[in-house]
């Protein structure tokens, strides 16, 4: 098939609301409200962590991770660190850095970690050429030291999944049942898709681990980016991944 084109959605909140319609997955989407002042303050008022994360941004620019301190709210993101000491002043700063542009609140999920440092999970879930979706490849994406995000374009590294599931206390056995757990609702996802907008062909899952093993769908990237995966030692990884897409004619 020459021509390549698949659907793209690059609405995290549209893609949420998506996601909710499905009973099995529902479980596993944080808690995600559009920014508002009296969303920013009745999730602050729940939860210790929350992320203000641009709708329609990717690669992890422009997130603001916001914390409940004793004097306050602590901010940190890509314009440094800050502390408000209420509601009102920590809302005017947000709304002023989002300059009119849409906005969405999500519960911080307290990340697992693999060898001290933090790290999620990208599900690879590409379209065979028959129609049906199949998981491709679990990575693990781990952070760098001062990011609130582990993306590759902000300094993180990718690991093997087993590689880093032991490093995070995972048994063999345990780590095998998380991967194909991860595998199922990638899968999921992707008819959760099909059934709203057609020509989807490819998701990127980013799902966190909380500290009882939880997986949390964090996101989901219509246009997941392969060309990171060309470095790790496994060529097959990548190899694998790029045949589904060559199947419908994308070349990286």
């Amino acid at each position: 098939m020459s021509g390549y084109r698949s659907a793209t959605i690059l609405s995290k909140w549209k893609k949420t609301g998506w996601l909710m319609t499905d009973r099995s997955l529902r479980k596993h989407i944080p808690p995600t409200r559009l920014f508002k002042k009296d969303h920013l303050s009745s999730m602050l008022s729940r939860y210790s962590t929350v992320y203000f994360k641009p709708t329609n941004g990717s690669g992890g620019v422009n997130i603001v991770r916001i914390k409940k301190v004793r004097k306050g709210y602590h901010t940190e993101g890509s314009a440094g660190k800050a502390t408000y000491p209420t509601i009102d002043s920590l809302y005017n700063k947000l709304k002023r850095f989002a300059r009119g542009r849409s906005y969405v609140l999500q519960k911080g999920i307290q990340l697992a970690r693999t060898n001290g440092k933090p790290f999620d999970i990208r599900v690879m879930v590409q379209k065979t050429n028959h129609g049906k979706w199949v998981s491709t490849a679990v990575i693990a994406k781990i952070g760098k030291p001062g990011k609130v995000a582990t993306n590759y374009n902000q300094g993180g590294t990718l690991g093997y999944f087993r590689q880093t599931m032991s490093g995070a206390g995972y048994s063999h056995a345990s780590a095998n049942r998380k991967e194909s757990q991860l595998k199922r609702m990638g899968v999921q996802a992707g008819r959760v898709f099909d059934r709203r907008q057609k020509g989807f062909r490819e998701l990127g899952l980013d799902v966190a681990l909380d500290s009882s093993g939880k997986p949390w769908i964090l996101e989901v990237n219509t246009k997941p980016q392969f060309y990171p995966l060309k470095w790790m030692r496994d060529k097959a990884l990548y190899r694998r991944i790029l045949s589904y897409a060559k199947a419908y004619g994308r070349s990286k």
